[in-house]
C-alpha cells in the first residue's frame, strides 16, 4: 500500500471522528446551528403524512415553532405539490435528525455536481479533487447548505440530465428532470429547449420520462392529502407582498408598483426572445453539455421571481465550463485564444472575474446584506460567461470522459 493511500486513509478516519462527536454536539444541542428554511420542507412533510394542508401558515407555524425556528411568521414551501415527494422523508424523522440528514444528503449532491461537470468539461481525473473544490468554495453552495435549502438537489437533476442524455438513456434523463422542477421557473428555458430538442429528434422517452416522473411525483402528495393541489394554487395566488427577489422584475416593481407581482413575470419575454434566435441558429449542432450551462444562466438572469442567493448553485455549469481543464486527449477541443488557437485552462481575467464575484458575496453575506443586492451576481457571471463562450469552437465531436 502506497505512503499516499495510508495518508489519505488516516485523514478520512480523523475526519469521520470528528463529524460524528459534532454530529452528538448538534443531536444534543438544538441552540447550535438552529432550523433555518429547512423547516418548512420538514413540516409540510408532516403535514401531508397526516393529510393535512402544507400550504397553511397557521398550521405549518406551530410545527416550526415547536422544533427550534424562531419566527413570527410561518417559513412558507412555496414548491409545487411534486416537490412535496421529495422531502416526504424528512416528515418520519424527528426535525433535528431529519436537519442533519437533508445536510448530508444535499453535501453530497453538491459533491458528486462537482465530480461530473468537472469531468464532462474536460477535467482529468487525477485531478477531480478540483472540481468539489470548486462547487465547495463556492459562496452559493454554503448558503445552500446552511440554511437547508433545496436548491442543490435542481442542480443535481441537471447533471443527471447530461449523464443520462447521453449515455442515451432517454428515459431516465426525462426522469432526472423531476428534480430541476422543485423550481420551474429558474430553469424555463431548458424545459422549452427540451421539448423543441425532444420533438425535432424524435426522443420521445425523454418527454415520457419527464410526464412519468412529474405524474408519480404528483399522484404521492395527492394520494395523501386529495385536496393539495387546490391548497397550492389558493396559496400561490397570494404570493407575499415581502417578495422583493433579487431579480429584474423586482426592481420593475419597485419603479412602478411592488404591488403589481405581474410585473415580475416581464424579463421572462426577453429570455424568450435570446433563446428563440439562439436556438434557430445552434438546434442543427445542438449539444446539451455545451448548452445546458448557458440556458440555465439566461433563465436565472430573467427569472420570474426567486433567485435567490443559495439558489445561484445553479449557474455553477456555466462556471465549471468557463474554468475548465482543457486537454488535448479529452473531449473539447477550444480556441479561447487568437493567436495560438488553443488554451489549457481559463484565461486570467475570467478566473479573476469569478473569484472578485466570490469574494465579493462573501463580503455581502458577512456585511449582513438583504438577498437582493445580490441581484448583480448572475448578471455578472453572464458577462464572463459571453466573452468566453463568444470565440469558443468546437471542433471535434463530442466525446464523453468516463470516470
Amino acid at each position: 500500500m502506497s505512503l499516499r493511500r495510508v495518508l489519505t486513509g488516516i485523514v478520512l478516519l480523523l475526519v469521520t471522528g470528528l463529524l460524528a462527536s459534532q454530529v452528538r454536539n448538534l443531536l444534543a444541542n438544538p441552540t447550535i446551528w438552529p432550523p433555518d428554511d429547512f423547516i418548512e420542507y420538514w413540516s409540510a412533510a408532516r403535514l401531508t403524512w397526516v393529510g393535512e394542508n402544507p400550504y397553511d401558515p397557521d398550521l405549518l407555524l406551530p410545527l416550526q415553532v415547536a422544533n427550534g425556528r424562531q419566527t413570527e411568521d410561518a417559513v412558507m414551501m412555496w414548491n409545487p405539490p411534486w416537490a412535496l415527494t421529495v422531502v416526504l422523508p424528512l416528515g418520519l424523522l424527528p426535525a433535528r435528525e431529519s436537519q442533519l440528514l437533508w445536510l448530508a444528503l444535499n453535501f453530497l449532491a453538491m459533491l458528486y455536481c462537482g465530480d461530473r461537470l468537472w469531468k464532462i468539461y474536460g477535467g482529468s481525473s487525477n485531478r477531480r479533487w478540483i472540481g468539489w473544490a470548486i462547487v465547495l468554495v463556492a459562496l452559493p453552495t454554503l448558503f445552500a447548505l446552511q440554511s437547508g435549502q433545496i436548491s442543490p438537489l435542481l442542480l443535481l437533476g441537471a447533471v443527471l440530465f447530461l449523464e443520462a442524455r447521453h449515455r442515451g438513456w432517454d428515459f431516465l434523463a426525462g426522469l432526472s428532470t423531476v428534480l430541476l422542477a422543485i423550481k420551474p421557473h429558474l430553469a424555463y428555458l431548458v424545459w422549452v429547449a427540451i421539448l423543441l430538442d425532444t420533438v425535432e429528434r424524435r426522443r420521445w422517452k425523454v418527454l415520457l420520462g419527464g410526464a412519468f416522473a412529474g405524474g408519480l411525483g404528483s399522484a404521492i402528495p395527492l394520494m395523501l392529502n386529495p385536496s393539495v393541489w387546490h391548497q397550492y394554487v389558493v396559496a400561490f395566488s397570494h404570493p407575499p407582498a415581502q417578495w422583493i427577489s433579487p431579480t429584474l422584475g423586482s426592481v420593475l416593481r419597485l419603479l412602478f408598483g411592488t404591488n403589481v407581482f405581474g410585473l415580475q413575470f416581464v424579463p421572462i419575454v426577453f429570455g424568450l426572445v435570446w433563446f428563440i434566435k439562439h436556438y434557430s441558429n445552434t438546434s442543427k449542432n445542438w449539444n446539451w453539455e455545451f448548452e445546458l450551462p448557458g440556458l440555465l444562466l439566461v433563465s436565472f438572469v430573467t427569472a420570474p421571481y426567486g433567485a435567490w442567493p443559495f439558489d445561484l448553485v445553479l449557474v455553477l455549469p456555466a462556471v465549471m465550463l468557463m474554468i475548465r481543464n482543457w486537454q488535448p486527449s479529452q473531449f473539447l477541443i477550444l480556441s479561447l485564444s487568437e493567436s495560438s488557437g488553443q488554451s489549457k485552462g481559463p484565461s486570467l481575467p475570467t478566473l479573476a472575474g469569478l473569484i472578485a464575484i466570490n469574494l465579493a458575496c462573501l463580503i455581502l453575506n458577512l456585511l449582513q446584506f438583504s438577498s437582493f443586492w445580490y441581484i448583480w451576481v448572475a448578471p455578472a457571471v453572464l458577462v464572463l460567461f459571453v466573452g468566453v463562450r463568444r470565440p469558443l469552437r468546437i471542433r471535434d465531436s463530442v466525446q464523453w470522459v468516463q470516470a
